[in-house]
């Protein structure tokens, strides 16, 4: 079954409030993010951030090629949004709920338990397309405010709400997977993120996913399968 587009004809600012279109409202979550995102990039400094450092940093080689997934994730985040935003109205605002929590406690832990990492290269092993896209990345992104990461926080609302969308295949659930996981190695492997910042935001995504789907989605799932034990018995 092919699923319906959602009808903007008629949308103006003033009908906002309106609820086919209220879940727009969401988008100025966005607004907030940056501007902590300004705060944390630009008023505290380095000197007084917390090192993220552990030996499996050490273990985990730099690798160039993985700044296309890392990249990637952008495309992934934008084009999520603007799927949802156009498809399915309730599963937009249960994205964007996912990384609005992910956003605030990552930006309240920044600012209160200011995080750095001291992993990148001092020179770029080799020098080429790839290499060029990273130092443009380390010149842009500081690398303060690292823990947990945001990267992986985002894509794991975006692998959640995915894999409970009937409309979606089994066959692509299975390659989101695979490009979340491949997302969260490749903050390690170009030396964004320590592996301790994956770590939290694993933690981060599960107390996102208790929040945004523990009533509605995992609670009646746990009621029926208690039910169908106690049957059992």
């Amino acid at each position: 079954m092919k699923r319906p587009n959602i009808d903007y004809k008629g949308f103006r600012l003033s009908r906002l409030n309106e609820p086919r279109f209220s879940h727009l409202k969401l988008l100025g979550g966005w607004i907030v993010y940056f501007a902590l995102y300004f705060i944390t990039e630009n008023l505290i400094p380095a000197e007084q951030c917390h090192v993220m450092h552990v030996p499996l940093d050490d273990a985990i080689p730099f690798n160039e090629w993985f700044v296309i997934p890392y990249t990637f994730w952008f495309l992934l985040v934008a084009g999520s949004l603007l799927y949802y935003i156009l498809k399915d109205a309730e599963r937009f605002r249960d994205l964007q709920k996912f990384i609005i929590i992910t956003q605030l406690v990552a930006m309240a832990v920044y600012i209160i338990w200011p995080s750095v990492q001291n992993l990148r290269p001092e020179t770029f092993p080799r020098d080429n397309f790839l290499t060029w896209i990273l130092s443009i990345i380390y010149a842009f992104d500081t690398p303060t405010g690292v823990c947990p990461s945001l990267h992986v926080g985002y894509s794991l609302g975006i692998l959640s709400v995915v894999t409970k969308d009937p409309y979606v295949p089994r066959g692509w659930k299975a390659v989101l997977l695979l490009i979340v996981i491949t997302i969260a190695y490749a903050t390690m492997a170009v030396k964004q993120h320590s592996a301790v910042d994956v770590f939290w935001a694993l933690l981060l995504g599960l107390l996102a996913e208790i929040i945004v789907y523990g009533k509605k989605y995992w609670a009646p799932r746990l009621k029926k399968k208690s039910r169908t034990e106690a049957e059992k018995q």
